[in-house]
């Protein structure tokens, strides 16, 4: 009798972002709150295809690189028995939608799309790096498990990079700083890519807009779960 599968991995959860203003102080740049703590999106018809977004464009081709970057790492993928999720690639195969993050981010965080990385938690998973901090204050992953299961973590490392060339007993407490580091962040990519949007908009408007002028309602109502929560 073949021995029983291994758990999966628990990972903890939380939310890295900064601040909302006094909604959601921040002591630094960043702040990991509590993922219980956060609006639901419940309402918000998430259905991959980032309608929210204004969706991907008729004409709409890839940013240059991207349709071959994803074809690649598809490629990679594919002998392991793992793909990358539908929004995943519809967000990344358009070249208005991929460029959100970069457009919005107030911390400067910029897109940096990885090959698939082993995870240093769980045999025959992988990660594929999105996003970034400029500072590499956290950065942002794909977490592709062999089940099907995909979600977002963050760490505060580089797990393309900062494994390379150490001895084993190095690498062996590399992996395991590294799985230690990664924190569960959003069930799906493009709920990662909501709330990452939605938040920088709502600090651009606290921060640099008259308060004086109206929110769009999608932003009022995320900005009313926190009104609430501290009445």
């Amino acid at each position: 009798m073949s021995a029983p599968a291994p758990a999966p991995f628990r990972f903890p959860t939380g939310w890295c972002a900064t601040d909302l203003g006094s909604y959601r102080p921040c002591e630094f740049t960043y702040e990991v709150y509590p993922l219980e703590s956060l609006p639901s999106l419940d309402a918000h018809g998430l259905d991959g295809g980032f309608g929210w977004l204004g969706g991907p464009g008729a004409t709409d081709g890839p940013r240059p690189g991207h349709g071959e970057h994803l074809a690649a790492v598809e490629a990679d993928l594919a002998p392991l028995g793992l793909r990358l999720p539908a929004d995943f690639r519809t967000f990344y195969s358009s070249g208005s939608l991929c460029r959100a993050f970069d457009e919005v981010s107030v911390t400067a965080c910029w897109s940096d799309l990885s090959g698939p990385l082993q995870s240093p938690a769980e045999d025959g998973a992988r990660l594929v790096r999105f996003l970034r901090d400029q500072q590499d204050c956290v950065i942002w992953y794909l977490y592709l498990r062999p089940s099907g299961e995909t979600f977002v973590v963050c760490s505060h490392l580089d797990l393309e990079l900062a494994g390379q060339e150490l001895d084993e007993a190095q690498a062996a407490e590399f992996r395991a700083a590294a799985a230690d580091s990664l924190v569960r962040c959003a069930s799906t990519f493009e709920e990662f890519a909501y709330r990452f949007v939605v938040e920088n908009e709502l600090w651009m408007h606290l921060n640099t807009t008259n308060p004086d002028i109206s929110l769009v309602p999608h932003l009022q109502e995320y900005l009313d779960h926190y009104a609430a929560a501290a009445s």
